[in-house]
């Protein structure tokens, strides 16, 4: 793996731990929205995740194809230009139910 990829994982991974912080007092998508701040900070830490993912060698990107690279990069488009029509029932799904394996996958590339 070359240096500039295991930097963007690591940064992936860091973004991850930060939502995991952030979203982890709520119990639901109504509850975490109403807090503002963790929500604006998550959102952020979600484009964070799609740009170092658009800044991954293809060569890393083909090794880890397992990796749904194109829904990630999606995603941040989606909040960077879609901001108002986010909906945050399916932003907390992907909290709770892709973001754990995506850690554990950029976990077991980075041996981190």
């Amino acid at each position: 793996m070359s240096e500039k990829d295991l930097l963007n994982s690591l940064a992936i991974l860091e973004a991850i731990e930060k939502i995991e912080q952030y979203s982890h007092p709520h119990q639901s998508a109504e509850q975490w929205v109403n807090d503002q701040k963790s929500y604006d900070a998550c959102l952020m830490n979600f484009v964070v995740i799609g740009e170092m993912s658009a800044k991954m060698s293809s060569v890393f990107l083909e090794q880890h194809k397992n990796i749904e690279w194109n829904k990630i990069k999606a995603f941040r488009n989606i909040i960077a230009h879609d901001y108002l029509g986010i909906d945050s029932k399916e932003v907390w799904q992907i909290v709770q139910n892709k973001l754990p394996d995506l850690k554990i996958q950029l976990k077991q590339i980075t041996g981190k």
